[in-house]
This record gives C-alpha cells, sequence and structure tokens, in this order.
C-alpha cells in the first residue's frame, strides 16, 4: 500500500484530494434518495460542493480528511471516505469519526469496506489518535456492517439522539460503534466480504 495524507494506493482503489470534476458526480450522489435515505435531506449542488470543499480543507487545517475514492479503470469517482472531527455535542465527543458516502451503482463491492480500513489505518498509525468512531441511524444496517467489518465495536451505553435533528425525527436516535488503536492490529487481516 502507497500512503501519505494526501493520497493512499490499495490494492483496488485510490484515495486522494479533491479535484472540481468530482463535484458534478458527487452532487449526483448526494441527490440520490437511496444514497441519502438514512441523512436528513439530499443536498443540492451548492451544499454538495460545500461539503467536498470542506472534506478537502481538513487535510490543511488538521493533517487528515475525508478523501474522494478512485477506482482505476472503473471509476474516476465513486465517493468519499476518511476521518472527520465529529462538530456536535454528545456523550462522546470530543472525538473522530470514520464515514464513508458511495454511488448505489458502487455498492456491494467491498469498495467501503477496504477504503474505511484504510482511513482507521491512517488515523491509528499515522495520525496516532487512540479512539475513532462511527454512527448511525439503527435502521441502516448495511452501514453497520461495514463498521463491524473495520473492526468497529457497538457500544450500546453510547447511543444517542442526535442533536442536529428534532424531537421525534425517526432519524434522530443513532447507534454508536468505537475503535481504539490498542485493538486495531487485531482487525487489519479482516476479510472483505461482499457487501458495502
Amino acid at each position: 500500500m502507497e500512503a501519505s495524507p494526501h493520497r493512499i494506493e490499495t490494492a483496488r482503489l485510490v484515495l486522494r484530494r479533491w479535484r472540481e470534476d468530482d463535484l458534478e458526480p458527487f452532487a449526483a450522489l448526494n441527490a440520490d434518495p437511496e444514497v441519502t435515505r438514512f441523512l436528513p435531506a439530499p443536498l443540492d449542488r451548492a451544499a454538495s460542493d460545500a461539503l467536498a470543499r470542506r472534506a478537502d480543507a481538513l487535510f490543511d487545517e488538521v493533517g487528515y480528511g475525508l478523501w474522494a475514492i478512485e477506482v482505476p479503470g472503473v471509476a474516476a469517482f465513486v465517493g468519499f471516505t476518511g476521518l472527520n472531527p465529529v462538530s456536535f455535542e454528545a456523550s462522546f465527543t470530543p472525538a473522530v469519526e470514520v464515514g464513508w458516502r458511495l454511488t448505489r451503482g458502487h455498492w456491494g463491492k467491498g469498495y467501503a469496506t477496504e477504503a474505511a480500513r484504510v482511513a482507521l489505518d491512517h488515523g491509528f498509525r499515522e495520525v496516532g489518535m487512540d479512539e475513532i468512531v462511527s454512527f448511525t441511524t439503527p435502521g441502516n444496517t448495511r452501514s453497520q456492517q461495514v463498521m463491524r467489518r473495520i473492526g468497529l465495536r457497538r457500544d450500546p451505553h453510547g447511543d444517542f439522539d442526535h442533536p442536529r435533528l428534532p424531537a421525534g425525527d425517526p432519524l434522530r436516535p443513532h447507534v454508536l460503534y468505537r475503535g481504539a488503536r490498542a485493538d486495531w492490529s487485531a482487525h487489519t487481516d479482516l476479510p472483505i466480504e461482499d457487501g458495502a
């Protein structure tokens, strides 16, 4: 695996900084109601572009961020993965989250699992983080499967209501998964199964 904060290559993927030509396919991804099913709402083009620019700027601000994912020979852009500071208060914050979002046409190939493992490895081994979390709504079983495949463990005591969603919103309850640097070596050789 070739690695730097700006570009990481695996057997199948390239995780890299964002380019202008990523913005159009990213906007299409963020407008897809199935992709955004467990998010508050699809994003319009302006909000999508702003998210991509914030994701990329993190690398210069804090030394880690959200990479664009490329599948050489298949697609120049299929989504993102990486590390992001949690920007709200909860019982487990301050914290850094590992996350991903892929175009629907590239689900089920193991790309999310492969890319998120690389992000965790970067966070633990290169950045020196002690813990990385991930969270989603209880109904988002695909993302929870990825969380388990990359070695995160469910913390039912950390489950929370997302403070940016109103009371009564069906997406407000969230489940929390955690990963610790001390445990990371035990999870680096897990097989990548078919799935997200």
